[in-house]
């Protein structure tokens, strides 16, 4: 049987150009040093880091970047105006593999509108400033902005003009997220086939998401003939954003055999990155967003819990712990079922009887009705009433903030050891009221267990609105999670940080009986 080779797709990543000009993004130059090196390190193959004539900070970015984050092409912004390409050139000097990137529009309602000239004018400035970039670097990319929009005839004209310049790199772009996935396909093959050296260059897609097509058309470009996809992580950028990369590599991770195409992103380090990039341009993910979002692999409904629960391929397409996702499928609210509450006991070590899990579920269901979605530590609380075991290793007891102007803020609370029935207070500051109350519990807390990360969420409006927290924690090498609901957002911190290093421990609690009952035999 002979196994059809798979395309090789390049991923262009401008999370740090384009997906930076969205509003509210920017980020400042030592950041984008950093996430370059994030970027790197999830296997980009091109990472575009800036526009370098655009400030003193980004040139900066991009000079540095281009100097020490090595293993990826970097690439260099520019209009296709001299004084842009001069400063691309001097950014990029010190890659260790680079290209210049230039672009200027090709649409009539551009020429028209923006640049309020004639296409015989676009067409030689595209021609001369590409001859102008190419006389300092080999590989050149031109873009036809809004390409999708612009007469075939008038795409090939500029097509033709800039690769005998020595263009090596043609990026049709959907500026506008205007085409459709059949249109946008099309354009790709008619230009490879139609111009003249078409087939002796290699085409990009650069697709935004303004009627949520940007991965579809980005899917449809590669069917055209496009081996390169310019992306950003989370979707970011103008407008709606661009093609989500995360989206588009599990796109051709999965149907990767129908679509006859692969990358070289490095799959476990997709959800880390998204979180980063998502923090540092305090650009919250939406819920359902597809791959990351917190929705993506977590299930509420009974029926697909109980799938779930035999074989994960019942509702699942995708394994969320190769994307570096914690397994936490199950999330527990009116839906669930008793297999679903079953199954999250076991987890912390608790075997239910029949009796038990019919007075588990009684007292579960009365809480669901109320609200959202029972917490870690809700559940727990219920598992030590239904069975008479203690369940919990700590709880939080008094908390007590002390806020103000001042710049640091002073936290007191009691940690509870349940299982040796200990009680002792501590206090600590913080620079704000969440971080006071996290390191005043910390100190309760005997085993070394490392915050990672906090999620705050509000289940509601109005006077009697509630906070959902989610706390992620290390131990030993893996990630724990635990919630919380609380109308004092500090308090559902507090209480899902504990929840969190109660997972931990119970889980290990639960490793040591399974080894102890089955041990290794040398």
């Amino acid at each position: 049987m002979i196994i059809p080779v798979k395309k090789r797709i390049q991923i262009f990543d401008t999370t740090l150009r384009d997906g930076e000009q969205a509003p509210g993004a920017s980020l400042t130059p030592e950041q984008k040093i950093v996430l370059a090196y994030k970027l790197a390190e999830l296997g980009v193959d091109v990472l575009e880091p800036g526009f370098p004539i655009s400030s003193p900070g980004d040139f900066a970015a991009v000079e540095t970047i281009s100097r020490k984050v090595q293993g990826v092409e970097i690439c260099g912004f520019a209009r296709a105006v001299r004084g842009d390409i001069d400063a691309a050139v001097r950014a990029t000097r010190d890659a260790e593999r680079r290209r210049i990137h230039l672009f200027i529009s090709s649409s009539d309602i551009h020429l028209r509108h923006q640049l309020r000239k004639s296409r015989p004018e676009v067409v030689a400035a595209a021609r001369e400033m590409t001859a102008y970039a190419r006389q300092f670097c080999e590989v050149v990319e031109f873009t036809a902005m809004d390409a999708a929009r612009t007469g075939i005839d008038d795409l090939i004209e500029m097509v033709e003009a800039v690769i005998e310049e020595g263009a090596s790199i043609i990026n049709l772009p959907d500026t506008v997220g205007y085409a459709l996935p059949h249109e946008y396909g099309e354009m790709f093959r008619r230009v490879r086939l139609g111009a003249r050296g078409g087939e002796k260059v290699s085409y990009s897609a650069h697709c935004h998401n303004d009627l949520g097509l940007a991965v579809a058309n980005s899917l449809a470009a590669i069917a055209g003939g496009a081996t390169q996809i310019e992306v950003t992580v989370n979707g970011v950028g103008e407008r709606t954003g661009n093609c989500a990369l995360e989206e588009l590599v599990m796109a051709l991770e999965t149907r990767g055999d129908a679509l006859g195409a692969e990358t070289g992103i490095v799959l476990d380090k997709l959800y880390d990155t998204s979180r980063i990039i998502s923090g540092a341009m305090h650009f919250p993910i939406a819920y359902n967003k597809p791959v990351v979002g917190r929705n993506a692999f977590q299930h509420e409904s009974g029926i697909h819990q109980d799938g779930l629960l035999k074989d994960r391929s019942t509702y699942e397409i995708m394994d969320p712990e190769r994307l570096g996702i914690p397994r936490s499928m199950i999330i527990l609210g009116k839906h669930s079922g008793r297999h679903a509450l079953k199954d999250r006991a076991a987890k912390y070590g608790i075997a239910l009887d029949a009796a038990e899990l019919d007075a588990l579920y009684e007292s579960f269901k009365e809480t669901a009705d109320r609200q959202k979605a029972v917490s870690d530590d809700e559940l727990l609380r219920m598992v030590s009433t239904a069975t008479g075991q203690q369940a919990q290793v700590y709880e939080l007891g008094d908390v007590q903030v002390l806020a103000g102007s001042a710049p640091r803020r002073v936290a007191a609370v009691t940690v509870r050891h349940l299982q040796n029935g200990t009680e002792k207070a501590y206090t600590s500051t913080g620079s704000g009221p969440l971080e006071a109350v996290i390191a005043a519990t910390s100190q309760g807390i005997a085993e070394h267990i490392s915050f990672a990360g906090l999620e705050l969420h509000s289940l509601g409006s109005g006077e009697n609105a509630q906070a959902e927290a989610a706390v992620m924690v290390e131990w030993e090498g893996s990630k724990f999670r635990g919630t919380a609901i609380h109308q004092d957002i500090v308090m559902a911190a507090g209480i899902a940080y504990i929840a969190a290093c109660n997972a931990a421990l119970l889980s290990a609690q639960v490793e040591q009986v399974r080894e102890a009952a089955f041990p290794v035999v040398e």
